[in-house]
């Protein structure tokens, strides 16, 4: 008896679950299924062209501005992929809106309901507001380009991006680093100026400093018009004393940004050589190099 009872009640269960599945409108639901797929993949087709289109038109824009006489090729740089941001982010905004709205999601409602500012504090973007309006800083007062050299923080090297939200920094070792542009705090661009290459010579206190000078000024006839980054000098600075009663030979140049430690390489290797073959003695002291 136990058993017909949980037979029965085991078939009228499989039963009533037939009977809601045939309720089911299983072609409606598939119709519906495959409209709104049928639009997401509309919708994703027209946005890839449209992005398509605006980088094309971004590009052309830019390669015919930068024709232009006058134009700061670096700023060019900057300001395209600026450009190309904002259209990211503007078509990424929009197709975003239309997929949530194909799938039934009242956007609009939320955004009048709760607010754009509500929302974006609801969803953590303070962070992303400070990050556009220092990046929008740095832009308008041009603090720096693609291409420059700089330190930012403890990342130095040279920028390869300039964007509302994250500037990129890649290292002189090949690291590439994303700085959220509310982390810069202070910015030192080491391209907007020449800088300083400085040689220093050990010297003996006893050396024929006539003869060091006479010596030096032939190198510097000889190859400061080979050396296109030189912008001022050099200036022969003479006798300097250093730690523990060391004295060095200075001779300072003004450099292209960029270029001062190859200036100081050349230059302190042809001193040396001329230095020898004129028979001055150099102390065994370590050379050293600063700028």
């Amino acid at each position: 008896m136990d058993h017909l009872l949980l037979t029965s009640s085991i078939t009228a269960q499989t039963n009533g679950w037939v009977r809601y599945f045939q309720r089911i409108n299983w072609s409606q639901i598939m119709d519906k299924v495959l409209g709104t797929g049928l639009e997401i993949v509309l919708f994703s087709l027209l946005f890839l062209v449209v992005n398509s289109i605006g980088k094309r038109l971004i590009n052309r824009g830019f390669r015919t501005y930068t024709q232009r006489p006058g134009v700061s090729s670096t700023r060019a740089k900057t300001m395209h992929t600026l450009s190309i941001n904002i259209l990211s982010y503007t078509i990424f905004f929009f197709y975003l809106y239309a997929v949530l709205s194909v799938l039934g999601v009242p956007v609009g409602s939320l955004l009048a309901g709760a607010g754009i500012v509500g929302i974006a504090l609801g969803l953590g973007a303070q962070g992303f507001v400070a990050d556009v309006v220092t990046g929008f800083f740095i832009l308008l007062e041009g603090q720096i380009d693609v291409g420059d050299a700089v330190q930012l923080g403890e990342v130095t090297g040279t920028v390869t991006s300039v964007g509302l939200r994250t500037t990129i920094v890649k290292s002189y070792d090949g690291t590439v680093n994303f700085i959220p542009n509310r982390n810069i705090t202070i910015v030192s661009n080491l391209s907007r100026s020449n800088m300083q290459a400085l040689i220093s010579l050990p010297m003996r206190a006893d050396a024929d400093l006539n003869q060091v000078r006479e010596v030096i000024g032939e190198v510097n006839d000889a190859l400061v018009p080979k050396v296109k980054a030189i912008r001022q000098g050099p200036d022969i600075l003479g006798l300097t004393p250093g730690a523990n009663g060391t004295f060095s030979y200075q001779v300072k140049f003004l450099t292209e940004n960029g270029e001062q430690l190859a200036v100081q390489r050349k230059f302190l290797a042809a001193y040396i050589e001329a230095l020898k073959k004129a028979g001055i003695e150099l102390p065994s002291a370590a050379l050293t190099l600063t700028k």
